[in-house]
C-alpha cells in the first residue's frame, strides 16, 4: 500500500508559481496589467480612502515589461478615479511603512529591485485609516490564506489593519488554489483576490 504524498512546501510552492510567472510572454503580461486597471472600479467600489496599493515589478501581475516610463496602469487608473493611494516602504524586518503616491515623478528606487514613494513617511499604523488593502502575493486558498514571496512584510503588516479595512490579494490567473495552502498562526487571511481575468473573487470562507 502507498503512502500518501507528501504535501508541497511553501519553498516548493514559491519555486513553481514564480516559474510560471517567468514563462509568461511579455504580451501576456501587458494585457493583465491592462485588464487589472480596467477591473479596478469594481475592486474600489464601496471602500473609502485611503487605499493601499503597491508597483507591480518584474513578472507579478500588473508589472509592465519593456513599457515606456512612468507606464503604471494600475496605479494611474486609481489616481484617474481620484482616490488617494498610499504605497508601502519597506523598512527592514518591520512592518511597512506608508507615503503617498503623487504620480510616477514621486517614485524612488528601493530594496529589491523595487520602487517605492519618495515623500513623508506616514508610520506603518497607516494602514489601519485605509479602505483598502491590496497585497501581493503568489497564491491564495478558499481561506484566504495567503503565500506570499517570502520577505514576511505583509505578515507583520496586515494584522494593523482596521476592522473594516478590505484586505485583497493580487495573484495571477492560476492564483487561487484549490487545496489549503501551509499556514501559520499569525496568518491573517484576506477578504477577496484579484486575478487579472476573472477580477474581484470573495473569499466567503476567509472570515
Amino acid at each position: 500500500m502507498s503512502s500518501p504524498a507528501t504535501p508541497p512546501t511553501k519553498a516548493d510552492l514559491r519555486r513553481s508559481l514564480l516559474a510560471a510567472r517567468r514563462a509568461r510572454s511579455p504580451e501576456r503580461r501587458r494585457a493583465d496589467a491592462a485588464a487589472l486597471a480596467a477591473g479596478l472600479p469594481a475592486v474600489l467600489d464601496g471602500v473609502g480612502d485611503p487605499v493601499c496599493l503597491f508597483v507591480a515589478v518584474g513578472g507579478g501581475p500588473g508589472a509592465v515589461p519593456d513599457g515606456p516610463d512612468g507606464a503604471l496602469p494600475v496605479l494611474d487608473a486609481a489616481r484617474a478615479l481620484g482616490r488617494r493611494v498610499l504605497l508601502p516602504v519597506t523598512v527592514g524586518a518591520a512592518p511597512l511603512d506608508w507615503a503617498a503616491f503623487t504620480g510616477r515623478a514621486s517614485l524612488g528606487p528601493g530594496p529589491h529591485g523595487l520602487l517605492e514613494p519618495v515623500g513623508p513617511r506616514l508610520g506603518p499604523d497607516a494602514v489601519a485609516d485605509a479602505g483598502l488593502v491590496v497585497d501581493p502575493a503568489l497564491a491564495v486558498d478558499h481561506r484566504g490564506v495567503r503565500l506570499g514571496r517570502g520577505g514576511g512584510h505583509y505578515d507583520r503588516t496586515l494584522p494593523l489593519a482596521g476592522p473594516h479595512t478590505r484586505l485583497v490579494a493580487l495573484v495571477g490567473d492560476d492564483g487561487l488554489v484549490p487545496d489549503p495552502l501551509p499556514a501559520e498562526p499569525h496568518d491573517v487571511a484576506v477578504h477577496a483576490v484579484w486575478r487579472p481575468a476573472t477580477g474581484l473573487t470573495p473569499l466567503p470562507l476567509a472570515r
